[in-house]
């Protein structure tokens, strides 16, 4: 996954939209927890992984990625407007759980990073964030690929007064 790559094209987005809505002096850090907070509960509900109650099936595989990708562009963006050093990104592989443990291992490292904005906290998420990609069974290619696709919707959404 070519992280640099990522981040440009969530900077301009993120420009485009602070343009476009006079962000450009507003903090924008709880909104954008927010926002992720709720991509992640998008993308749990989509799984389905933890409607024990329920026989009915999983979203599509196609569905999920698209819900999984909602997440890294809010990662993404988180990571610009605390200006990370991209140098710190690295990824490490996850511990051994059940994908609805994952789910809860990320709210818990979205709610760290709420309480302390550092650089360690948010590598944590974003480990944990891309471990949830594997374990959803997505490769760094088929989550590159997936973003672009988002990416290009969400400026086009921007343009059609989304």
């Amino acid at each position: 996954m070519n992280l640099d790559k990522l981040f440009s094209m969530q900077k301009e987005l993120d420009e485009k939209i602070e343009a476009k809505h006079g962000l450009h002096n507003e903090p924008l850090i709880e909104k954008k927890l927010l926002a992720l907070l709720v991509e992640v509960g998008e993308l749990a509900n989509e799984t389905r992984c933890f409607k024990f109650w329920s026989v009915k099936p999983p979203a599509p595989v196609q569905v999920i990625l698209e819900e999984y990708v909602d997440g890294i562009h809010f990662i993404l963006s988180i990571g610009l407007e605390l200006k990370l050093d991209k140098t710190d990104l690295h990824f490490e592989g996850g511990e051994d759980r059940t994908v609805t443990e994952q789910f809860l291992t990320i709210y818990e490292s979205i709610a760290t990073l709420k309480q302390k904005l550092t650089s360690e906290n948010y590598v944590t998420l974003f480990n944990h964030y891309i471990h949830l990609g594997k374990l959803l069974g997505f490769s760094n290619e088929q989550i590159e690929q997936a973003y672009v696709a988002k990416n290009d919707v969400n400026h086009e959404r921007q343009m059609q007064g989304y």
